[in-house]
């Protein structure tokens, strides 16, 4: 159970970094390409690892494992922006924040309110 518990929290966790990129860059209009998307979308994917890697030792799936790997996603994702290039405003990080723990936290309440073992 716990093995799926965690498989279906990260689903939850890459779905809404792709989610978060795809809206992000229709909501600028810009065209989109695979290129495009990729090169918005590796400093959060960097970024979420990293949160996985932290957030490892406790249960994933578990709410409070999930807002370690949000502030770790964009923490990290914007830092690398940064060094890429890309740059970052308040409300970006914002945004990221609000969008990212949203959804990370909805999926996680979502897996767990699926799972038998865990409603019992």
């Amino acid at each position: 159970m716990k093995g799926r518990r965690t498989a279906a929290a990260l689903f939850v966790d890459i779905l809404a970094v792709a989610l978060f990129v795809a809206i992000g860059r229709a909501s600028h209009h810009h065209a989109e390409t695979v290129g495009g998307f990729m090169s918005t979308l590796w400093p959060f994917a960097v970024g979420l690892a990293a949160g996985w890697v932290v957030a490892a030792r406790h249960q994933p799936w578990r709410l409070s494992a999930g807002l370690i790997v949000c502030v770790v996603t964009v923490a990290v994702g914007m830092v690398l922006r940064v060094i890429a290039g890309q740059g970052t405003a308040v409300a970006f990080i914002l945004v990221a924040v609000g969008f990212l723990g949203l959804v990370m936290a909805a999926g996680r309440t979502l897996v767990g309110w699926a799972d038998p073992a865990v409603r019992r």
